[in-house]
């Protein structure tokens, strides 16, 4: 008994930071699970699979575990780009609704990330605006500073 509340009151905490690392913007996602349309998913590592944000850039990193180094030297894609239309809302429940437009060199995409009212594990799909390859993301979300994540090369 004793076990649960202190993980519930370590959960809370820890969506305390997340939700105040998404609305200072200074954020990263680093996700264990990547879904791909029609269902298709594959389990990742965290550290190189990310969704990050830092003042008015974001960054997202697609990495797998493979041979292939890929363009960003770790096996996947890494894309960079300038945030714009950020909205972040609560609904009734508490959950929170973060998103924006990503728009650089390589990406241009829609980033929605949704996270469950007490808990820093979300999602955050990436929606293409040139073809319609979703992905989500499946993670926890820290404050930068928290963060220890890998940053590929990227395009």
């Amino acid at each position: 008994m004793a076990r649960k509340a202190a993980e519930q009151t370590q959960d809370s905490l820890l969506y305390v930071q997340a939700v105040n690392a998404l609305s200072e913007r200074e954020f990263v996602l680093e996700a264990d699970r990547i879904d791909f349309k029609r269902g298709r998913f594959a389990y990742v590592t965290p550290n190189t699979n990310f969704v990050s944000m830092h003042g008015d850039k974001a960054t997202i990193q697609l990495a797998f575990n493979t041979a292939y180094a890929g363009p960003n030297g770790i096996g996947g894609i890494t894309v960079d780009g300038l945030a714009s239309n950020v909205k972040m809302e609560t609904d009734k429940k508490g959950n929170i609704n973060f998103s924006m437009m990503v728009q650089g060199t390589a990406v241009s995409a829609n980033v929605t990330i949704r996270m469950v009212q007490g808990s820093s594990r979300c999602t955050a799909t990436v929606t293409p605006n040139f073809n319609s390859n979703r992905i989500t993301f499946t993670g926890l979300l820290y404050p930068e500073s928290e963060s220890n994540v890998f940053k590929g090369r990227s395009f």
